[in-house]
């Protein structure tokens, strides 16, 4: 009996996310960059290279506690890759940015991203890039609406 495509489906989006995990984590921390985890990196990309962000900021955007992230930054500002101040208009507010060593670690993870997308769409045509498209969407739409039921 054929399996149902829906349990295809699971199957499918289980095994890539592991090997998307697997893969970026190899990837992604080089021998340049071996002294962070891959965790880091998306912490580095989340601050970003614009504007300094505040702890708050960041820690919505990783969707963790501003105390879990404030551990991971710490280890972060000891091997320089982010400097944090305090905000000048509020004392309260923590600044964060990357260093030039983050911002190498930002574009380094991002090359890899473009890189990995490209090969990924490579040869799509466009109402199948569509429908890619809206698939992801519909289960980005599913995942932010279990973040909010579940903090």
């Amino acid at each position: 009996m054929a399996r149902k495509p829906t349990v295809a489906l699971n199957e499918l989006l289980v095994t890539l996310l592991g090997k998307v995990m697997d893969a970026e984590s190899k990837g992604v921390i080089t021998e340049e960059f071996r002294d962070i985890t891959n965790n880091d990196m998306h912490i580095i990309e989340a601050i970003g290279v614009k504007e300094p962000k505040n702890m708050s900021a960041i820690a919505a955007k990783m969707y963790v506690t501003v105390g879990t992230l404030t551990v991971n930054m710490n280890s972060l500002e000891k091997k320089g890759y982010v400097e944090r101040k305090r905000s000048t208009e509020d004392k309260r507010v923590v600044l964060v940015t990357l260093t030039e060593k983050g911002r190498k670690a930002f574009f380094h993870h991002r090359d890899y991203h473009k890189a990995m997308i490209h090969a990924a769409v490579r040869g799509l045509e466009e109402d199948e890039m569509q429908a890619l498209m809206n698939c992801l969407n519909k289960l980005n739409a599913f995942f932010e609406e279990k973040q909010k039921e579940n903090p």
